[in-house]
């Protein structure tokens, strides 16, 4: 599972012309799923992205948490983060899970995000959706489960 991470002074994703979902200071996290991927990748993300030290304490260093601060995620799911530019000019997203299992664990990693208390804010799934992100440093930051060495970012 990989994620990209902004903090954000205030996002919202739009569906046609509705607001599906809003946040105040916070994260959006836009979230790939990838095959083989588990609940357990969800739930390690989900821990990583509530706790990750990206905010600024009073001398302006990075040393707060999404809870120490009180922000709020928007989560957007976004296969296209498991697309192999490697060969050729067009992705192949063949490492993306399929929409059957992409989606309950995507909702797995909002369900984790929400039980530690943060507020969640989400896209639909498999929908276009314009993100409107008003990233904050900015910071942007790339996590993924799969890493060999899961105490890096």
């Amino acid at each position: 599972m990989r994620a990209v991470l902004q903090r954000v002074k205030k996002a919202k994703v739009t569906v046609g012309e509705e607001v599906v979902g809003s946040i105040g200071p916070g994260l959006v996290v836009l979230l790939g799923v990838a095959a083989g991927d588990s609940v357990e990748d969800a739930v390690y993300l989900a821990q990583k992205t509530v706790n990750l030290r990206v905010f600024e304490d009073e001398e302006g260093k990075l040393n707060r948490s999404l809870l120490d601060v009180g922000g709020e995620v928007l989560a957007v799911s976004q296969f296209t983060l498991l697309g192999d530019c490697r060969k050729g000019r067009r992705p192949s997203f063949v490492e993306a899970a399929p929409p059957e299992v992409a989606e309950p664990l995507y909702q797995s990693y909002v369900e984790a995000v929400k039980k530690t208390g943060v507020k969640v804010a989400t896209g639909v799934f498999r929908t276009e959706m314009l993100v409107e992100i008003h990233n904050h440093g900015p910071v942007t930051l790339i996590l993924d489960s799969r890493r060999e060495d899961k105490h890096a970012c």
